[in-house]
């Protein structure tokens, strides 16, 4: 059991199961159908408001129904409620929870294929629905009492207690690094949790154990590490910032190679190599990690105006299974890890920092959240200030949002496509919010100090009004890439833009160079 107050990481063991008696593999399948239904059952029944003390019973729902001892009901339990927890974080309604997979259920329900690819899906489907068996350790029962590991002759074998008083044999097969640990506590006696689950109609195994984790050496207190994830170009850009709140380095680590991975395997080696290059720059400077704190990213479908290409770009975008890896190996290594609340990240460093350092905008964004990890935050410029309360460029923002809002309503008048008319309908209620975020600015213009958590007393997020205010009106795109031109802005020099009889930036509503990106 995990022990309160000590960091703890999890090793683990992948193998494949082998079984010599074909008996014995249809009883383990049978109970690893049984046991997948046990936790479907116990899934509704949570939601209904049992409780787990109840559900896992001898005499309860679960043992007599689907012909399991105590201990498999409370696992099938506990995977259930992990089910529930995880789709209540997302903000996802419960009742919508598909096991096996959304994914594949609407490709089943759509029957477009036939012979061999129709029988390969089906397969697949029912054997992540069904091919699941799951065993927590128990020092007490000297490592695990449901799914044992025995050795005999020199072979590892899994002893699978089929939950009526007999039992399966299985030989693991692995050649996996940490198969020398895993015997270690074979042999001690150590508790060890055991999973099984079905891929291309084989029993997998994976043997995990806790770790109890070194107490961080490369803290905050010596810098951090700012790390932001971006799609497009598809790479890591990285900062270290000193305690003083300073940019000490910056770099940017590709992951266009991920891309072209053979395989889901060659994938994952791969971002284990990013996140173990990580990781050392983050102990050759004895600094801390920090990263955002996302949840999820919105995903495109076929048929909603977004572009083939857009769409790969989104789907390939592996931030989650790379950032878990960084923080488990930064954690590993005694590196501190700390994540920071993403509001606005993006937006300060574009906006401050890009230009006034001559920074890209995925760096800038790194050095905003190192900085905003050690505690510091971003006051606005005093060139913004006053150009927040300088009514000309507020005029010359809100007649390029209205304009562009007339414009957008015309082709979607005049456009036939379904599709492309609801991308017209997005881009307007863009333009809709930028409009209203300029108009209650100079409604009500309130404080203009700024805060990396959240919006100003008047209930204004300056810097939110500053980026819809500059990056379409006066660069032309809604994420430039060249944000030097922002310079004479921070440095107070709007008012030489304003009385020059040239052109605005960018030209103003009138651009006709303007990039609806």
């Amino acid at each position: 059991m995990r022990r309160r107050g000590k960091a703890e990481g999890y090793q683990g063991v992948q193998a494949r199961l082998v079984f010599p008696e074909r008996e014995d593999e249809k009883a383990v399948l049978d109970l690893m159908r049984r046991f997948s239904a046990a936790k479907r059952f116990a899934y509704n029944r949570l939601l209904e408001g049992r409780t787990r003390e109840e559900l896992k019973r001898q005499d309860g729902p679960l043992c007599p129904r689907f012909r399991l001892n105590t201990r498999y009901a409370d696992e099938a339990i506990e995977k259930a409620q992990g089910v529930l927890d995880s789709a209540r974080e997302l903000g996802k309604d419960p009742c919508k929870v598909v096991f096996g997979g959304r994914k594949l259920f609407e490709q089943l329900k759509r029957q477009h294929l036939s012979g061999k690819d129709w029988k390969r899906l089906k397969r697949e489907w029912k054997e992540k629905r069904q091919g699941l068996l799951y065993a927590r350790g128990d020092g007490s029962k000297g490592g695990n009492l449901n799914l044992r590991l025995l050795v005999r002759a020199g072979a590892l074998w899994l002893r699978v207690n089929l939950g009526d008083g007999t039992y399966a044999q299985a030989l693991v097969r692995t050649g996996h690094p940490n198969l020398d640990k895993l015997l270690e506590r074979v042999h001690v006696g150590l508790p060890y949790n055991v999973g099984l689950s079905l891929r291309e109609g084989q029993v997998q195994a994976h043997f995990t154990w806790p770790e109890e984790l070194p107490p961080p050496t490369h803290t905050k207190e010596n810098g951090m590490l700012g790390i932001d994830v971006n799609a497009d170009p598809y790479h890591l850009a990285l900062a270290v910032v000193s305690p003083e709140g300073n940019l000490a380095r910056y770099l940017t680590l590709p992951l266009e190679e991920v891309d072209f991975a053979p395989n889901k395997g060659a994938k994952e080696l791969l971002l284990w190599k990013v996140a173990h290059q990580v990781v050392a720059l983050a102990e050759e400077h004895g600094v801390a990690v920090a990263t955002e704190r996302l949840k999820h990213l919105r995903k495109t479908h076929r048929g909603d105006g977004s572009g083939r290409a857009f769409r790969r770009r989104q789907h390939r975008f592996a931030y989650r299974s790379l950032l878990q890896k960084i923080h488990a190996l930064a954690r590993k290594r005694g590196v501190e890890v700390l994540e920071v609340n993403p509001q606005d990240t993006s937006s300060i460093g574009m906006l401050k920092y890009a230009p006034l350092l001559s920074l890209s905008k995925d760096i800038a964004a790194a050095y905003v959240i190192g900085r905003r990890a050690l505690g510091f935050t971003e006051k606005l410029p005093k060139g913004y200030g006053a150009l927040l309360r300088d009514e000309g460029f507020l005029a010359q923002a809100e007649g390029f949002h209205q304009t562009r809002l007339r414009e957008l309503q015309k082709l979607k008048e005049t456009e036939r496509n379904p599709y492309l008319k609801r991308k017209l309908s997005r881009e307007m209620g863009k333009a809709r919010r930028s409009l209203n975020l300029v108009q209650s600015l100079r409604g009500s213009p309130g404080s203009r100090s700024g805060s990396t958590e959240g919006r100003n007393p008047s209930g204004i997020n300056p810097w939110r009004v500053l980026r819809v205010g500059l990056f379409l009106p006066f660069l032309g795109r809604e994420v430039p890439r060249d944000l030097s031109p922002l310079k004479p802005f921070l440095h107070g020099l709007w008012e030489r833009w304003k009385t020059s009889p040239g052109p605005h930036p960018g030209g103003g509503p009138e651009c006709a160079n303007v990039h609806f990106c």
